[in-house]
């Protein structure tokens, strides 16, 4: 599942190589997937599409944003799979869930495996939909600053009993951060997973606050996660430090064993010495 990171990378080279390119056809999925959210019908995604042309693609919490100008903007979230590029002349995918064809033979696909939304929308209408309306800030904008992030805090504990991992993981109280790069986070931290933020002192909230900075930025620089694909087919740089590779092998800055525990609907990894 793509998470902030992965879609900044995807968002960054779709400008790149898709921005001024003009479509000439515009296809729903081949392949039925129950799990994949439409909003148009293939007639009328195809008619509206068709002449449109890419204006600059940007990407907030686990959305991209695709302008396809004049007037509309096509939304790709919540997904996981594929996100391909493929050059003029190249072979295109026998099954997808999103096909752009553009005038000059190059095409974007886009096959997700598990969910996702694929919606096109008037410009400025994709504002509405939900879990994009109201979105708050996210750790790669300039909004997202130490008195935000402590402002949330304590906005949240006035609320139901929160944990470290459900702040970085549940609700999108931070758009964009999912159980993959939560995993990091936490250890940088220094905070245990199964921690309530009730607790953390103003020097563990800074800590936090400058984990999840660092560490999505970090993943974002060097193209994601080394298990997800960027545009290219091509697999990210980020290797993750806590994962299901990594458990029953020597933590790197203690060398206590790294362990997992199932929380909060997901496989936590963690070093149980380094996270108190």
């Amino acid at each position: 599942m793509f998470e902030l990171p992965e879609c900044v990378t995807l968002a960054r080279q779709m400008e790149r190589v898709l921005r001024g390119k003009t479509i000439e056809r515009g296809q729903l999925g081949n392949t039925p997937h129950k799990f994949v959210w439409y909003n148009r019908g293939p007639a009328e995604f195809e008619r509206l599409t068709k002449g449109k042309t890419v204006g600059a693609v940007a990407a907030r919490g686990r959305w991209i944003f695709v302008p396809l100008e004049p007037g509309y903007v096509l939304v790709l979230g919540e997904c996981g799979g594929r996100v391909l590029y493929h050059q003029p002349g190249a072979g295109l995918p026998a099954r997808y869930h999103l096909l752009l064809e553009f005038e000059d033979k190059s095409a974007l696909s886009a096959t997700t495996q598990m969910w996702g939304a694929m919606e096109l929308f008037e410009q400025g209408r994709e504002r509405e939909r939900k879990y994009i309306k109201g979105m708050r800030p996210t750790p790669v904008d300039k909004e997202f600053t130490f008195r935000y992030f402590s402002g949330l805090v304590d906005e949240l504990l006035a609320g139901e009993k929160r944990t470290v991992k459900g702040l970085l993981t549940q609700e999108q109280s931070i758009p964009g951060l999912g159980n993959s790069v939560a995993q990091d986070i936490m250890f940088r931290a220094g905070l245990d997973p199964h921690r309530s933020i009730a607790g953390l002192s103003p020097a563990q909230r800074q800590a936090l606050y400058d984990a999840i900075v660092k560490t999505v930025r970090e993943v974002a620089a060097r193209g994601g996660r080394s298990d997800e694909l960027d545009l290219f087919g091509k697999p990210g740089g980020y290797e993750r430090v806590m994962s299901a590779k990594t458990v029953g092998k020597p933590c790197p800055r203690c060398g206590a064993k790294i362990q997992k525990s199932a929380f909060l609907g997901g496989t936590c990894y963690f070093c149980p010495k380094c996270q108190q």
